[in-house]
């Protein structure tokens, strides 16, 4: 077992009304009337109203070649990064020097020393810190992380990991290119980071003062599931070009999950005696309204249970892997505010996390939260 103390969610610079962005970038995209008419349509019906940005608006009309776009990303993704961590860790009440282990993901850019090593300076961690950049799970990698943290700790209980997500999806912009899938995903994908601390089960890193005897800080991830559809490879990912990241992006993506997600989530369940109407928080990235009324629909959850997913959509856009600990950030300081929602219960109440990506992939981590008097 592994426990989760804190996320560090950072988001770059202002935010963009959804309206500001789509006439900046429309004729970056086509110079068609009729496509340009498209594209508002397709923004406007894809559940966002703001988003971030890594560059000012302006700037982006100069981004035409993926060295460009990808120095852009190794200056504002390590900013960034650097400000997830610091964040992160503070509220974990842990050091830099504290952290053992350091797992990266990104989809949006590409960097060798990777983002991680430039983050042992900035940071000030340990130079023996054991670190493993990855690239390539999309939007499932902020759910695959902390599963794949879960089971480094398992193996070392005493020691303390850090997941870093960085995903610069703005700078993947490829002109030029009307088609439909860029058409939606320039309205989709916005940019931001975050940081989630974990530790093993026997660290007491970060463990506050005034908890009852053997008491527990965070939130105890308890079991993870992977999921990888054959034939499924054609509906999410990229298209390497010269100018950069293409994006493949199918209409057919909310089935596949439809055709798989009830089976998998209640096989998770079940071996461990629970139902879907024994788990109290769902934690779901923020893929589109689409993927949210096929996680809704196959589970049989109310709207309230996507409500924290659909505020992060509204207001960030689809962060890839960064989404689901965006909304997980959220769903923690909505536990921890009284008003925000509804109180933490008495006893401890089990939660389950989840995300999609490339492959078709999906992940699942169950999680258990703390009633009040643990923390």
């Amino acid at each position: 077992m592994s426990r989760l103390l804190a996320v560090g969610p950072v988001l770059p610079g202002v935010a963009h009304p959804q309206s500001e962005i789509t006439e900046t970038i429309g004729p970056l995209l086509t110079s068609s009337p009729a496509k340009r008419a498209v594209l508002r349509r397709l923004h406007e019906s894809c559940g966002v109203r703001t988003r971030h940005t890594a560059l000012a608006l302006d700037e982006y009309a100069a981004l035409t070649s993926f060295g460009l776009a990808n120095d852009h990303f190794i200056r504002v993704g390590t900013d960034l990064a650097e400000e997830a961590c610091r964040t992160a860790l503070d509220a974990a009440g842990l050091r830099p020097e504290d952290v053992d282990f350091l797992l990266f993901t990104s989809v949006t850019g590409i960097a060798a020393p990777s983002i991680d090593a430039q983050l042992v300076t900035r940071l000030g961690l340990r130079t023996d810190v054991k670190r493993l950049p990855s690239f390539g799970l999309g939007c499932v990698a902020g759910a695959a992380g902390v599963a794949r943290v879960h089971d480094y700790l398992a193996g070392h209980p005493q020691d303390v990991a850090l997941l870093v997500s960085v995903e610069l999806c703005s700078l993947t912009l490829q002109q030029g290119d009307d088609s439909a899938a860029n058409l939606v995903a320039t309205g989709l994908f916005g940019d931001g980071a975050a940081a989630v601390v974990m530790v093993g089960d026997a660290h007491p890193g970060g463990t506050p003062p005034g908890l009852p005897e053997g008491a527990r800080q965070g939130v105890e991830v308890l079991d993870t599931r992977s999921r990888l559809y054959p034939e499924t490879a054609d509906h999410l990912g990229w298209t390497i070009r010269d100018s950069g990241f293409g994006i493949v992006l199918s209409a057919g993506l909310p089935e596949v999950i439809a055709a798989h997600l009830a089976g998998d989530v209640k096989s998770l369940l079940a071996e461990h005696d629970l139902a879907t109407e024994d788990v109290g928080t769902w934690v779901v990235h923020a893929g589109g309204p689409r993927i949210l009324d096929v996680v809704r629909d196959s589970l049989s959850l109310d709207e309230a249970d996507l409500r924290l997913s659909r505020e992060s959509l509204a207001t960030t856009g689809n962060l890839s892997s960064s989404s689901v600990l965006h909304v997980l950030a959220a769903t923690l300081a909505g536990r921890a505010a009284p008003g925000v929602r509804a109180p933490a219960p008495a006893r401890p109440s089990h939660g389950v996390l989840m995300a999609f990506g490339p492959g078709v992939s999906a992940e699942l981590v169950l999680l258990r939260f703390p009633g009040p008097q643990e923390g």
